[in-house]
């Protein structure tokens, strides 16, 4: 009998330190707001790919998942730090989108113009009078598919943009 409260005690302190624990890990992590991302389809090519066309070179080592979202951007809305597996093709139908890098240089969007977003190092999308935008994501082939890895907030502060930024796209680079 006491060995078994004793299991019973040990099993609810594990259970208690595992949601701590996941508490512990979102709470870290930078969360956005304002992002309303609507999934179209997502899909899977389960062969390597070697393409080398009209200028594109496109390789993966293996089987890839596939997602294409469409995300609609709120008026001050932050994606919140994060990174992507493989890599994302975004393409701004309007507004205007900031993408801000881990050391705050920053490029700023606008309609009908694309940037990708790829590796390791954290980055956060912004908008300051919201913007509609269409992602391709393509990724390692995983179960269930990961497309996207939130990250802790950066040390340093990046400033987001403001209303006296222009707003008007195209690719401008702001440091």
């Amino acid at each position: 009998m006491r060995a078994l409260r004793r299991t019973q005690k040990w099993s609810i302190a594990i259970v208690g330190m595992a949601a701590l624990g996941t508490f512990v890990g979102v709470a870290s992590a930078s969360l956005g707001s304002g992002f309303t991302p609507t999934n179209f389809v997502t899909a899977n090519v389960p062969n390597e790919v070697r393409l080398n066309a009209d200028g594109i070179k496109f390789r993966t080592k293996g089987s890839v998942d596939v997602r294409v979202q469409k995300i609609i951007i709120a008026a001050r809305g932050v994606s919140g730090w994060h990174h992507h597996p493989g890599m994302v093709i975004v393409s701004v139908e309007s507004g205007a989108v900031t993408f801000t890098n881990a050391d705050c240089s920053s490029t700023t969007y606008g309609p009908g113009s694309a940037f990708i977003e790829s590796g390791d190092d954290p980055g956060q999308a912004s908008s300051v009078n919201g913007a509609v935008v269409y992602a391709t994501f393509v990724a390692p082939q995983a179960t269930p598919p990961v497309f996207r890895i939130e990250d802790a907030p950066q040390p340093q502060p990046c400033v987001p943009p403001t209303d006296d930024d222009n707003g008007d796209g195209g690719g401008q680079e702001n440091h």
